[in-house]
């Protein structure tokens, strides 16, 4: 499949997806978005399916369609703890969340793809890092309406000079993205992740290992960065829940 009809087909599974979904109202599948609006998360599974549909290779069809299914498990599952070490403490005290399933799930799912679309155990390596980190890389980046799509253009565009991988993400981006524009629908987790793994599949796809170890060190960097400011936030909150509950109790006046 060529870039033409990988960008094709992408984007028509994903407008037909997204269509036939928005005939469907279900309140697990909306948010309240930055401006107070109900928009509906339609485009995450939507464009998921159209990036899987026009990958070309089944490792990147999986990487896709794993990463989608993880996001959308947080999406309809998730909590509000941010960062990978709160979700990491609750696994080291049971809790199963829906960050630890992205984690792994995603993590595994590079990996796995890396393994097929390499051919030695380094650039494996390399490869499922860059997949799962792009992944990361566009959700921590979906925070106001069109970012995460912009994103994802700018990040594949490149990726056209070597091959026809990246055409899939940018026209399940394009399918979506006036309506994400246009706080209608959002991408949500399962978008953002499912069309980061495709990027990140087209960029390892397209780079030696000199490549791919700029890729991999710069998306490390990424998270590294998301994780402090996720804690930073998450700080944040905690002291305003305090000052809050504080604020709520009876005063005593002394005796």
């Amino acid at each position: 499949m060529g870039r033409l009809g990988a960008f094709a087909v992408a984007a028509g599974v994903s407008r037909a997806v997204y269509e036939g979904l928005r005939r469907v109202r279900d309140p697990r599948w909306e948010r309240t978005n930055h401006a107070g609006r109900r928009v509906s998360l339609y485009a995450g599974p939507a464009t998921a399916l159209g990036a899987a549909a026009g990958a070309g290779t089944g490792a990147g069809a999986l990487a896709v369609l794993v990463a989608g299914a993880c996001g959308a498990y947080d999406d309809v599952r998730g909590d509000e703890r941010r960062g990978f070490r709160a979700h990491l403490a609750a696994l080291r005290d049971g809790e199963v969340t829906s960050g630890a399933v992205k984690l792994f799930g995603i993590g595994a799912a590079g990996l796995a793809a890396g393994a097929f679309l390499k051919e030695r155990p380094v650039d494996k390596l390399l490869a499922g890092v860059v997949i799962a980190g792009t992944a990361h890389l566009v959700n921590l980046v979906d925070v106001r309406p069109g970012r995460a799509g912009l994103v994802v253009l700018g990040l594949a565009a490149p990726g056209l000079l070597r091959g026809p991988q990246a055409a899939a993400p940018m026209g399940a981006v394009a399918a979506v993205l006036a309506d994400d524009l246009g706080e209608r629908t959002m991408l949500g987790d399962t978008g953002a992740h499912a069309l980061g793994a495709a990027v990140g599949t087209a960029i390892a796809v397209g780079n030696g290992r000199l490549g791919l170890a700029a890729h991999a060190a710069g998306l490390v960097a990424a998270a590294v960065h998301g994780e402090r400011r996720a804690t930073g936030v998450s700080a944040a909150e905690r002291q305003g829940e305090a000052v809050r509950t504080r604020a709520a109790e009876p005063h005593l006046s002394p005796m």
